[in-house]
């Protein structure tokens, strides 16, 4: 099963240092095979790469596809949609990238 998304990225500092650790950390969590690819290029890179994620130096106002292949394709593409549009659990109040991790593994 294969499932994809796009945002955009809204944080401050694009997924660089603390969100892409985040972003990777999360993407490890699901059994599946997931990339990403930034703007319109067809070059996808391993979600669960952090070297990779950083590498892609996506900034803020980037738009980023996501996308899996596997049986936790629709979980994993949700949960990461769901970080990325959360700012990456780094605005006041909002819940840590280990709580939303465990949450997503739950259900």
């Amino acid at each position: 099963m294969v499932a994809q998304t796009d945002i955009v990225i809204t944080h401050s500092v694009g997924l660089h240092a603390r969100p892409s650790v985040k972003f990777t950390k999360l993407a490890k969590t699901f059994d599946c095979k997931i990339e990403v690819s930034v703007n319109d290029t067809d070059k996808w890179i391993d979600a669960k790469s952090i070297v990779k994620i950083m590498g892609m130096k996506a900034s803020e106002g980037t738009q980023l596809h996501i996308r899996a292949d596997g049986a936790a394709a629709d979980d994993a593409v949700a949960a990461l949609h769901g970080l990325v549009e959360r700012d990456f659990d780094e605005r006041h109040g909002a819940a840590s990238a280990d709580e939303k991790i465990a949450d997503a593994n739950s259900a």
